[in-house]
């Protein structure tokens, strides 16, 4: 899993696998996201966004990759021991 602390936040590299049965997290080399919404209009990023932000309780955005499934999101104001705390709790 690549995390990289700038100064806007954290960056999380991820992967991304659509039409889940539900929102699940899997942690092993790299972080891979289980979303249960389909690749359209982009409704797997606002899902992404929407559950991330939930997790961290702060602003998340896609900074790259909003249509392809190897994505960089950037969670804002943390720093990068929190990030890891929280997907280890989370996944």
């Amino acid at each position: 899993m690549k995390l990289l602390q700038v100064p806007q936040g954290t960056i999380l590299e991820i992967r991304v696998k659509p039409k889940s049965r539900q929102f699940r997290m899997k942690l092993n080399d790299e972080l891979v996201i289980f979303c249960r919404e389909t690749p359209v209009k982009g409704r797997v990023n606002k899902e992404l966004v929407k559950q991330l932000s939930r997790l961290f309780k702060k602003k998340v955005e896609i900074i790259s990759g909003f249509t392809s499934k190897q994505k960089r999101v950037l969670v804002r104001d943390t720093e990068v021991k929190e990030v890891e705390k929280l997907l280890k709790r989370g996944a």
